[in-house]
């Protein structure tokens, strides 16, 4: 199965990624992971990537898709694969398209605003030892200081809920116009995420089972 995995930030589409990954043995395909490994092993698109990334930009839609390109050449994605991040924007799913490699199916995971501002905002981290907490779901003991170490526990930057409202803002304007367009190719399925992750991944599961026997 060749899969593209959407949602909004702090939907969980990662973890679902990682989970469907391990089940089914094929690769998932981060954007971010895979720019890094490219520079690391300094192929052609990894060398002009870092070209931006050393100056602090963004890197460019040709050199993002020279390297998902590269990627999705490699013997391990043969048999299928998952991509998550990618494609971002409704240029960039042309873009894969005109690859010649076909998607099986698009899932996105659904979630409120509301409750991803919930579920971000409320992390916590440690700053010593690095455990991770919520004030809802994994509250330390007393909410306030790491229950491993003792140290006051913090609040990410791009956890505050600003931070996180401007990331669904461009979230909105710029991937999620990506279900129309998977939409009308019939590839699009959504899957309510739920509170608890095994109930969000059996929904998961079983919308790839049944787009398996189609």
């Amino acid at each position: 199965m060749k899969i593209i995995f959407l949602g909004a930030p702090g939907a969980g589409k990662g973890t679902q990624a990682e989970i469907v990954s391990e089940k089914y043995s094929i690769p998932a395909i981060s954007t971010g992971s895979i720019i890094r490994e490219a520079i690391k092993n300094k192929t052609e698109m990894g060398l002009a990537a870092q070209a931006y990334t050393d100056g602090g930009k963004l890197v460019p839609d040709e050199v993002v898709i020279g390297i998902i390109k590269e990627r999705l050449s490699e013997d391990d994605c043969k048999n299928g694969f998952i991509l998550d991040g990618f494609p971002r924007t409704v240029p960039q799913a042309e873009a894969l398209d005109k690859m010649g490699i076909p998607i099986d199916l698009v899932i996105s995971i659904e979630v409120s605003d509301d409750d991803i501002v919930k579920r971000m905002s409320g992390r916590r981290v440690c700053p010593n030892c690095s455990a991770s907490y919520h004030t809802l779901y994994k509250p330390s003991e007393d909410g306030v200081h790491c229950s491993k170490c003792g140290a006051e526990l913090s609040i990410r930057n791009d956890d505050r809920p600003e931070v996180v409202l401007q990331r669904l803002e461009v979230y909105h304007e710029t991937t999620e116009p990506l279900k129309d367009y998977y939409k009308s190719t019939g590839k699009l399925q959504l899957v309510e995420g739920q509170e608890e992750l095994a109930d969000t991944t059996a929904l998961t599961l079983a919308v790839i089972d049944k787009a398996s026997k189609n």
